[in-house]
């Protein structure tokens, strides 16, 4: 780290307590996604304590902190909608995954018992930091292996640790021994950890959409629905996706239990009727386009069409890094390929015109919509006055992303983590100079590789077999 760089760093973390504490963020591209704002040449974004204050060409602010972006583009932070943030310490173990069964044999039946509240808070942690490290501020984790009371509290504190705006969805593991404390632990979740609306660490219920997996506890319906609304929190849907949950949409429907607190994630292969039934109700979509594709979820198209078909803007999300990559970037490329290959595929040799989403299209379901999707665009996803400051900046001049032309474009199509020079939640700084702040990476790495051999260990001795268990 340079010099000033360094004293910049320590300038604004010992201000970091004033809630007054004024920022100017000077000369970047601004790439708002605000529709009222648009993208800005040259202009500066000011911050107030953790909000975004102004927005705009020359801002002149006495007393306030100057960081030098010029050269950069200024950009909110991604937003993902579903990741199950315990698994990361088994990053990649099944990469070639064939189906839904194997990743449940694998993972949810093999691996997830053998996991003890350390390694609920290792995993969720490295997979917090990781989002950081590429841009994205806001994390949704879908917490499905909560086996006793001390899981589910170092999940949450894993999150609270890394200081992202995280969403800890809580839900029971799907098989093996637990405790049978869910979901009635989620009144303690929420008087212990998320007593106010306001804090940077929110609650949501996690479920399945239908019993076939796993049973009818996890499935969704007339008491899960009561818990989370005399709780007052959202709900976030899993295994979204067929016949049998395009049934259950619809029986949801008459039954009165969709709303807009309900986030559906996946949505492959939906009926007709089942996309009615959730715009109707303002159900939220969290789209999963390698999961779905890689993995081969029903017919492994990510639905963005039909969302877009019904008035439904989605966000993206990462799922589950067993077997998928960690970043926001690869989602985005990902949807943006497939829908334009299958656009044109699908106007080949006829007079239609082939209707293809943009890049603009994919940065806003990497951000505003998919703080939407969360019920958080009152928070996050844009770079608006009023607005919590969770912002990245992209170095426009590196090798792989000059000269700036399209900046839309760049973050899509050219940018990746390495290019991130900062990343800010709530107007504290995050990453800096392309590095984490505040994490001691040699004791990060030691805290993983302990996890996964006491993993692997646990696993040899219910087995009996001598082998790496954990990565096979």
């Amino acid at each position: 780290m340079t010099g000033q760089l360094s004293s910049t760093l320590e300038t604004l973390t010992a201000a970091e307590p004033d809630p007054d504490r004024l920022v100017l963020l000077t000369g970047g591209t601004v790439v708002t996604m605000d529709p009222a704002l648009g993208t800005l040449e040259r202009a500066d974004v000011l911050l107030r304590g953790d909000r975004i204050a102004e927005v705009g060409p020359a801002l002149t602010v006495a007393d306030a902190i100057v960081v030098d972006v010029s050269g950069s583009i200024v950009a909110p932070g991604f937003v993902d909608t579903h990741r199950h943030a315990w698994q990361a310490q088994m990053r990649r173990t099944i990469p070639d995954v064939d189906d839904l069964v194997e990743y449940l044999q694998s993972t949810l039946v093999r691996v997830a018992p053998r996991y003890g509240p350390h390694d609920m808070y290792v995993g969720t942690r490295l997979a917090a930091l990781t989002a950081l490290d590429g841009g994205i501020t806001t994390m949704l984790d879908f917490s499905h292996n909560s086996r006793t009371r001390e899981h589910s509290d170092a999940a949450i504190t894993a999150l609270l640790d890394t200081g992202i705006r995280g969403v800890h969805a809580s839900m029971s593991p799907h098989f093996g021994d637990w405790d049978q404390q869910w979901p009635g632990d989620l009144a303690r979740l929420r008087s212990t950890y998320f007593s106010t609306d306001d804090q940077l660490v929110t609650l949501r219920l996690a479920a399945l959409a239908t019993p076939e997996i796993a049973g009818a506890r996890l499935a969704y319906g007339h008491d899960l629905a009561r818990v989370a609304a005399d709780l007052d929190i959202g709900v976030s849907l899993d295994v979204m996706f067929g016949a049998a949950a395009s049934e259950a949409i619809v029986r949801w429907e008459r039954e009165k239990l969709l709303g807009p607190h309900l986030e559906s994630i996946h949505s492959t292969a939906l009926s007709a009727d089942a996309w009615a039934a959730m715009r109707d109700a303002g159900v939220t979509v969290s789209l999963a386009p390698t999961s779905d594709m890689q993995i081969g979820l029903e017919d492994a198209v990510p639905p963005v069409d039909e969302a877009l078909a019904h008035g439904i803007r989605p966000g993206l999300s990462v799922d589950v890094e067993v077997a998928l990559a960690s970043d926001m970037f690869t989602q985005m490329r990902t949807l943006l390929a497939v829908q334009r290959m299958r656009a044109v595929h699908a106007a080949y040799g006829t007079d239609a015109e082939p209707v293809r989403i943009t890049t603009r299209d994919v940065l806003d379901f990497a951000t505003l919509s998919g703080a939407r999707t969360l019920r958080l665009d009152h928070v996050t996803g844009s770079v608006t006055p009023g607005k919590q400051a969770d912002l990245i900046v992209i170095d426009a001049e590196d090798l792989n992303t000059m000269p700036l032309h399209d900046p839309i474009g760049t973050v899509v199509l050219g940018a990746d983590r390495s290019n991130i020079t900062s990343v800010w939640v709530a107007g504290r700084v995050r990453k800096w100079d392309r590095r984490l702040v505040g994490v001691d990476l040699g004791a990060l790495h030691a805290q993983v590789h302990d996890s996964v051999d006491a993993i692997a260990e646990r696993l040899t001795r219910q087995h009996g077999n001598p082998v790496d268990a954990a990565r096979t």
